[in-house]
């Protein structure tokens, strides 16, 4: 049949460019449409060997059979041809001159109130202009001959004040109460040196349009401060806030200089799943992702003896989506290092989780993780890869957000500017773990926990190293105890530690954390089996080490951390638009 229909398409091959006459278009239009239909194969057969000395005819047959209108001819050819560019066809109408329809307009950004006020003379150079500003009202002050109304799009800190005299067109809105905090509205206008202190620029306005109404009354966002607790239970209107407004855009310039890092470096983007079967950091606190529980849509009672189960009384995760136990990944380092393999530089950032209960301001069960791999690289290589990254990233922060950054340091964090320009601009620290817990250990200073050889570090021990000892400069700390980190770091020739290092800065403590991965599939093995770990579960990963293994390094940061840094906010749940922890899953 296959051949019988090559044969067919062969004797009807077009000998001039398909839109050179209507003929050829309906032979293609049917081939295409024979192509797609599921007749059965008698019934192709039979139209294929019509006799096609009259097209047009078997055009409009076949238009019958699959059940459409008759077009004309023209329109199947403009349809059809794939040479008739976009204009042409915006321009083209059928014979009996009806319309074929409109170009889309073009795609233009509209200029935002940063645009207008954000440039060296903050506006003064557009005096005169005509323009037009979109947005949400902040204050509306009415006096007796003038109204100001500040306006904000999101775009900057800075509101639009507009100044609106009673003789504007839309005037009446301001009369009737419509203009009040919380609304949406368009103002048209031309820009004008300002007479206040405030601001340099203003819009005298022309033309004022209500667009969407808010009632004051129950508009929880007013002029006067509200605290960070009351705003995350309204995290949907929280961005009209000057704090959580900031908070988004320095969040938004540090993904973008995040992506733009590493794309200047040669490193290559990879999407990691969110779906896995194995643990990266074998801790187990992951969120199972099973269909053996009903869907919301079907209610939330579920009698337990509905989940099968084995005859030992164990889950039957045979039964599940993905026939064995699944989760939301915590990681996608694993990911990355497949990839590491084959293109050499890679980095992951996307959503990770973890089920932790835990109500700390540290902590959040999702959160976006940054998570670049080296290949034929180590522990060196990592280091001074995670140290150049976090002073780019800085420096395009207050190079890009200067507004923000003004607004940070005067309302969030005092000192705030000082702090990361040292970031920027000092020589980093290295010390090994052992040198770490006895400069702790002879600290003049109570820790409420205690610090020995073999336990973690916490976040106390952590800032007293980066803050105090040495004076606010980030620290490196490297070579930790194999027995507190994870199965996948390299084991040092000493047997007792791991080419792993934490990377602390003044204010969080740790920020980033990285090693260099194990690429011996010896002693890889041997790691799996000390933890307990199933090496089934992670028999493609110990194939990197089977074919072509190389040394490899990466490191993992936390993005929520890094605003939390960038911001001075002290609370991770600000620093990201909608906070998942536990027994918390609004918006």
């Amino acid at each position: 049949m296959a051949a019988a229909a090559a044969a067919a398409a062969a004797s009807l091959a077009l000998s001039s460019p398909l839109r050179s006459n209507s003929r050829s278009a309906a032979r293609f239009f049917v081939l295409c449409t024979l192509a797609r239909t599921s007749r059965q194969s008698h019934r192709r057969a039979h139209i294929l060997s019509t006799n096609l000395s009259d097209p047009s005819e078997l055009f409009s047959r076949r238009i019958s059979q699959l059940g459409l209108s008759e077009p004309r001819v023209v329109n199947c050819r403009r349809l059809c041809s794939s040479t008739l560019s976009a204009e042409s066809q915006a321009r083209e109408t059928t014979e009996e001159g009806v319309s074929s329809g409109e170009k889309i307009r073009e795609f233009r950004k509209r200029q935002s109130i940063r645009d207008i006020k954000g440039g060296p003379e903050e506006g003064l150079e557009l005096v005169g202009q005509k323009l037009v500003v979109r947005g949400w009202v902040r204050t509306c002050r009415v006096q007796r001959s003038v109204t100001f109304i500040e306006v904000n799009d999101g775009s900057c800190l800075s509101n639009m004040q507009c100044v609106v005299n009673s003789d504007a067109e839309g005037y009446d809105q301001v009369e009737s109460g419509s203009v009040t905090t919380g609304a949406s509205l368009m103002v048209e206008g031309v820009l004008v040196s300002s007479q206040g202190s405030k601001q340099k620029v203003e819009l005298r306005v022309e033309k004022l349009t209500v667009i969407g109404n808010c009632d004051p009354s129950t508009f929880p966002i007013q002029k006067k401060r509200a605290s960070r607790e009351f705003l995350r239970t309204v995290a949907h209107l929280r961005p009209r806030t000057n704090t959580f407004g900031a908070v988004a855009r320095v969040r938004n310039a540090l993904a973008h200089a995040t992506h733009k890092f590493f794309q200047e470096n040669g490193f290559t983007w990879i999407s990691s799943p969110i779906i896995t079967a194995s643990d990266c950091e074998g801790a187990g606190e992951q969120f199972c992702v099973t269909t053996l529980i009903p869907a919301a849509k079907e209610g939330t009672e579920t009698l337990v003896d509905a989940i099968p189960r084995t005859k030992d009384g164990m889950v039957d995760w045979s039964q599940d989506f993905f026939g064995k136990p699944a989760f939301l990944t915590v990681s996608g380092q694993l990911n990355a290092e497949t990839y590491a393999t084959a293109l050499s530089d890679v980095y992951t950032f996307g959503p990770t989780f973890r089920a932790e209960n835990s109500n700390t301001s540290r902590h959040l069960a999702e959160f976006w993780m940054i998570e670049p791999e080296l290949a034929f690289a180590d522990l060196h290589d990592d280091m001074a890869c995670a140290t150049a990254y976090l002073q780019y990233v800085v420096r395009y922060v207050l190079e890009n957000c200067k507004e923000d950054m003004d607004f940070f340091n005067t309302w969030i964090e005092k000192g705030i500017l000082d702090r990361l320009n040292d970031v920027a601009e000092k020589d980093f620290v290295q010390l090994t773990y052992t040198d770490a817990v006895e400069l702790l250990i002879k600290a003049k200073r109570k820790f409420e926990f205690p610090v020995k050889w073999g336990c973690d570090l916490q976040s106390e021990h952590e800032r007293y190293i980066t803050e105090e000892a040495f004076g606010g400069r980030p620290v490196i700390i490297r070579d930790y105890p194999k027995d507190i980190k994870a199965f996948y770091m390299r084991a040092n020739d000493d047997g007792k530690t791991v080419a792993a290092m934490d990377l602390l800065v003044p204010r969080v403590g740790e920020l980033i954390g990285g090693s260099q991965r194990e690429e011996r599939l010896e002693y890889l093995e041997n790691r799996l089996d000390e933890l307990k770990l199933d090496k089934e579960s992670f028999w493609w990963y110990l194939d990197l080490r089977r074919f072509g293994s190389v040394p490899h390094a990466g490191f993992g940061l936390g993005f929520e951390r890094l605003v939390q840094f960038a911001t001075g906010i002290d609370n991770i749940r600000d620093a990201i638009p909608f906070p998942r922890t536990p027994a918390s899953a609004e918006f």
